[in-house]
């Protein structure tokens, strides 16, 4: 791609926060956004900015007795816009951003810190129940329905006498109808897991050789694609998920990037084929994906997916400290936010990306 027409990685504003930040993310169909975190002595924090001629105003600012690791609006409605969230006590919330001194639904999900969360259902129709899931340190995946207090609608976790596996991320994906729904979760010690909801059985897992610490489909309301997962020690993997092999499972490749630790892959709202990973050196690197001239080959009479190549669009230094979370604009396209380990946050505007 010629330099001219290459995506330029912009900080926009950059704002010092007093506390430790885990989470930040768009609140739908508006210029404002959540973040996430932990005071010093503790304590859990929501604070609501608004981006206002070029700076950040502060909204909202609320504290909780727990510290907050992981929040997510993909399982409420545009209309509601609730924000559910995971704290260092193993317990979920889901706010009304109106009103955060109460929230409107709690469940003791875990016996330790939930580390990741994911929502699908809420913000579209038709792809089944609005449903939310948490992984944890203490070895289980758990799905949740809103509607169904204190008690979730699925379980998955180690059989007795197993090792129990910290697990680090969690994605929902293939919610392409009312039926179909698979969850993926990332664990410790490398291993990947994709657990289909609807059968209620494990329908595939691998191992990545490192620590998975993110992952995400390119797209979760339709038939499975692709799905990114980043690990530790700088290398992430692409799986094609279109087909899956009896005994070679899915056509993947795997890329070295940031030279460190990847935290998290997120991909483009408006474009499902480019995405960004965040990396432990305060680096953003934009990929796109290019798909092989046949996605499917034969081995041994069975069908498997092949996987394609990626393109480095660009990669820049943003801060010092590692970024750990980030998230686009679902309405204006290369908007985006992200905080890191640096105790900031920062509005980032990525040019170019309607030429790709």
């Amino acid at each position: 791609m010629q330099t001219l027409y290459k995506p330029q990685i912009i900080c926009h504003i950059e704002q010092s926060l007093d506390f430790s930040v885990f989470e930040s993310r768009w609140i739908p169909c508006s210029a404002k956004f959540v973040v996430l975190g932990s005071h010093p002595r503790g304590t859990g924090v929501i604070r609501i900015y608004e981006i206002s001629s070029g700076k950040l105003d502060l909204i909202t600012e609320e504290e909780k007795s727990s510290a907050f690791k992981c929040g997510t609006f993909a399982a409420s409605s545009l209309r509601n816009r609730h924000l559910a969230t995971g704290n260092f006590e193993g317990k979920l919330h889901i706010w009304n951003l109106e009103n955060l001194s109460v929230p409107v639904y709690t469940a003791k999900a875990h016996n330790e810190i939930i580390n990741a969360i994911d929502g699908v259902g809420g913000q579209t129709v038709g792809c089944g129940a609005p449903e939310i899931v948490t992984g944890s340190r203490d070895g289980s995946v758990k799905v949740w329905d809103s509607r169904q207090k204190e008690r979730p609608v699925a379980i998955m976790e180690p059989s007795e006498g197993e090792t129990c596996r910290d697990c680090w991320t969690v994605a929902f994906g293939n919610s392409f109808d009312s039926e179909e729904r698979v969850v993926c979760a990332g664990y410790d010690n490398g291993d990947i897991k994709l657990f289909d909801l609807r059968k209620m059985e494990l329908r595939w897992e691998t191992n990545i050789k490192n620590g998975v610490c993110g992952l995400e489909f390119d797209r979760k309301d339709i038939k499975m694609n692709k799905l990114v997962a980043t690990s530790l020690e700088g290398s992430f993997n692409v799986f094609d998920m279109t087909e899956q092999h009896p005994k070679k499972g899915f056509g993947s490749l795997t890329e070295k990037a940031h030279k460190s630790t990847i935290w998290v892959p997120r991909h483009l709202p408006q474009n499902r084929d480019v995405f960004v990973t965040c990396g432990g050196t305060g680096s953003l690197c934009l990929w796109k994906y290019c798909y092989p001239a046949k996605r499917v080959k034969d081995i041994d009479g069975d069908k498997c997916s092949v996987a394609g190549s990626l393109n480095l669009l660009q990669n820049t230094v943003i801060s010092g400290q590692p970024i750990s979370s980030f998230d686009w604009n679902c309405d204006k396209m290369g908007l985006a936010v992200c905080s890191g380990f640096d105790q900031a946050v920062r509005v980032i505007i990525v040019t170019k990306l309607n030429l790709l």
